[in-house]
């Protein structure tokens, strides 16, 4: 087992040659958000972006993609019709995943029935990287995990998603992640005050963020790191470790001024000090 420190992100930047161009780093698509949330998909966007991918496209139904586009021009957004996503929209899902180089799908997506059940048929159909966050947890099929997807459960969703309550022992938190990452043929990114990173072969921990890192929003700055990553082609094991690690420093440095009152955009602004 490794102790992840700032040398992981000399495995995943590497120097920029001079002559690059749009895509060169990665197009990152991302599905979420309903009538009621829209901050999480534009979070894990922002996130994104200040993690180095080239571009962003976000997918989610209409009020929510009509309020993100107000956020920023760095953004684009396609909206879906209606309040939550639906079945009928998997045709435009993977209309769009095709010139992607990588996806994130399940912030502020709620649990409706109808759903759940159209990201459990994305995920069936997907072949590129994907980090499966949030709500899309509670879609997830053991049947369909796939060696590409990075999985970012809580301790409440990582019982829903393998049926093991975990308590603060840090010991039986590493066994059971790699037991549930090998069972699942995935990588699972257990986030805590430590977070827990396997691949059901290699595990790592992350001692990166502090106890003001509870507000909402947070985890969706980590998965758009987290996404960014694969759509610049890291491997699944060492973008979820990087991830990890520069979402957690950028809480910490936020921390130092705001302390209770740090919020999740206060991390995005930290993103390029940490690569630095």
């Amino acid at each position: 087992m490794m102790e992840i420190n700032k040398s992981i992100l000399n495995r995943v930047f590497k120097k920029r040659k001079d002559w690059s161009y749009k895509y060169d780093y990665g197009s990152l698509l991302i599905i979420g958000g309903s009538k009621l949330y829209h901050g999480s998909p534009a979070l894990a966007g922002l996130s994104a972006l200040r993690s180095g991918v080239d571009l962003v496209t976000i997918i989610a139904p209409e009020r929510a993609a009509d309020i993100i586009a107000s956020f920023s021009p760095d953004l684009i957004t396609y909206p879906l019709k209606g309040d939550y996503l639906d079945k009928k929209h998997l045709s435009t899902l993977m209309k769009f995943s095709k010139n992607k180089t990588a996806v994130v799908i399940g912030g502020g997506l709620c649990r409706e029935k109808k759903t759940l059940l159209a990201v459990n048929k994305f995920l069936k159909r997907i072949k590129i990287p994907t980090v499966i966050d949030a709500d899309a947890i509670h879609a997830i099929d053991k049947k369909l995990m796939k060696k590409n997807f990075v999985i970012t459960p809580h301790t409440k969703e990582f019982y829903v998603m393998s049926g093991i309550k975990l308590k603060r022992s840090l010991d039986r938190r590493i066994e059971s992640v790699k037991r549930a990452s090998s069972l699942m043929k995935s990588t699972i990114l257990l986030k805590g005050f430590i977070d827990v990173i396997s691949d059901g072969k290699r595990t790592a921990i992350n001692r990166t963020g502090n106890q003001f890192m509870t507000k909402g929003g947070t985890g969706d700055i980590l998965a758009g790191i987290c996404g960014s990553l694969l759509a610049q082609g890291v491997n699944c094991f060492d973008a979820a470790c990087a991830a990890a690690f520069i979402n957690g420093k950028a809480g910490d440095l936020a921390a130092k001024n705001r302390k209770q009152g740090l919020l999740a955009t206060d991390l995005i602004e930290k993103i390029p000090d940490v690569i630095r």
